[in-house]
């Protein structure tokens, strides 16, 4: 994803953009709406590519009812009827020999149903082309397509039985997919609508390329964690691994992997390992059998040199046994490196019960993993991350670019929230970012704010 709009959802009255970046950090002060901001491109995600309503109170957040996320104007402008929120992704077409860049743009507008929220309108557009579908609760659903000639109905059907026994949500990447076969298939009519001509076998092949040009569709669901991950455990008993915002399934994954997958094991543990080292947090990572079948308890266990660069390692000690910061960053590094993880991350705090050298390394991972086309979301309270992300990309440490880092800063105005886009240019400052994408001062919000902490640090 490349920009997120919000409109009236949480404390995000007026409609903004912000962009994001293969590594975006979000910052600001507490209950500014960062975790809400994570939380809704989960939402995104699902209300265009998952097959289940988009769910507001699903681990890691808990978003409430409808009168919790729509935002409230105050006493006298009441609570907002309906919330839009949408993203922008780029994308590159191998076509006819030739790369084409194109841009998925996709907007969602929510309403009440009861207490929770449901999405009443989607529209996907590439282009000039896009599909876009409405509901009714409990009435009916209408779809269309256009492209630059003109808009039409096509001759998809979903009765009002349907939209009943379906809570009336209809997968949106279905009705993509069924829409984009109807306009090269069938031999039904596509009813012009708003006085638009009669549709056209090129708008039709159009039509049909909105599936095809949005692969994306096929990726897996964001990876969300917690902010405060599962506590360790001095055994473990074996069992099938099933990621979780907490990290609870990490010991099952890694212990089923050294058993089932040494391949993948020596490639994640080196990875762990380097990690581990850099951190200063340990330099050895392994399962320990607690006996001889699969399916009796294990540990998981790390080591630690006695000294920097020293090859000689200290006796094993179960992860229970070691600092707290090692089992409560071990579920997010373990995602982030292990071979099958998703394209896209929804962190927080993942610095908590890190000490200052760890959460730098942290900042250095973040970097390499989102060089090799990884997209990280960050929210961070971690001066320490956020400086050793920018002397990376100053000093070319990893392939990441300035312009591959976004940094939103979340600032309060009363009721609302505004979302600053900032950045980092060739020399590691942080820089503002104006809609055409040239260099800014930063707000003075931000500016204010690191500087009554650096005054802080310097007793000032």
């Amino acid at each position: 994803m490349n920009r997120i709009t919000l409109e009236n959802y949480r404390c995000f009255r007026n409609a903004q953009s912000a962009r994001l970046a293969p590594l975006t950090l979000l910052v600001g002060d507490n209950s500014t709406g960062k975790t809400s901001f994570l939380a809704m491109i989960r939402v995104l995600w699902d209300t265009i590519a998952e097959f289940k309503m988009p769910e507001f109170k699903e681990d890691p957040y808990d978003l409430g009812s409808f009168d919790e996320i729509a935002h409230y104007r105050g006493s006298r402008g009441g609570r907002s009827s309906t919330f839009k929120a949408g993203f922008e992704k780029t994308i590159s077409i191998d076509k006819d020999g030739s790369t084409e860049i194109l841009i998925n743009r996709f907007e969602a507008a929510f309403t009440r149903l009861g207490t929770i929220p449901v999405p009443t309108k989607r529209r996907l557009q590439i282009a000039d082309n896009w599909i876009e579908d409405s509901f009714d609760p409990g009435q009916s659903y209408e779809v269309e397509v256009g492209t630059s000639r003109g808009s039409w109905k096509p001759p998809t059907r979903i009765g009002s039985e349907d939209i009943r026994t379906k809570l009336f949500f209809i997968p949106f990447f279905s009705i993509l997919q069924q829409v984009s076969m109807e306009a090269a298939y069938s031999k039904e009519s596509f009813d012009a609508l708003r006085g638009s001509d009669e549709i056209e076998q090129d708008d039709k092949n159009k039509i049909e390329e909105l599936y095809d040009n949005s692969p994306w569709l096929h990726e897996p669901r964001p990876f969300a964690s917690a902010p405060v991950r599962s506590k360790p455990s001095r055994t473990y008993d074996p069992s099938r691994p099933a990621p979780d915002p907490q990290g609870d399934y990490v010991p099952m994954y890694l212990a089923h992997t050294f058993f089932q997958d040494k391949e993948t094991w020596r490639i994640l543990k080196k990875g762990l390992e380097r990690f581990g080292r850099d951190a200063g947090l340990f330099d050895e990572i392994s399962i320990r059998k607690l006996g001889s079948r699969g399916s009796e308890p294990f540990q998981v266990q790390v080591r630690k040199a006695r000294k920097p660069g020293d090859r000689l390692k200290g006796p094993p000690r179960n992860l229970i046994d070691v600092g707290y910061g090692v089992s409560q960053v071990l579920p997010v590094i373990t995602e982030l490196l292990r071979p099958s993880s998703p394209p896209m991350f929804l962190l927080q705090q993942p610095e908590v019960h890190l000490h200052p050298s760890a959460q730098a390394g942290l900042g250095s991972l973040f970097c390499e993993v989102a060089a090799e086309g990884k997209q990280l979301i960050v929210e961070t309270h971690s001066d320490h991350l956020m400086d050793r992300i920018r002397l990376d990309v100053r000093d070319s440490v990893s392939e990441l670019e300035p312009e591959d880092v976004s940094i939103l800063y979340f600032e309060r105005d009363e009721l609302d929230v505004h979302i600053h886009s900032l950045g980092i240019d060739g020399e590691g400052n942080v820089v503002g970012i104006d809609v055409e994408g040239n260099h800014t001062r930063p707000p003075e919000g931000y500016r204010q704010f690191f500087m009554e902490e650096t005054r802080r640090a310097l007793w000032v």
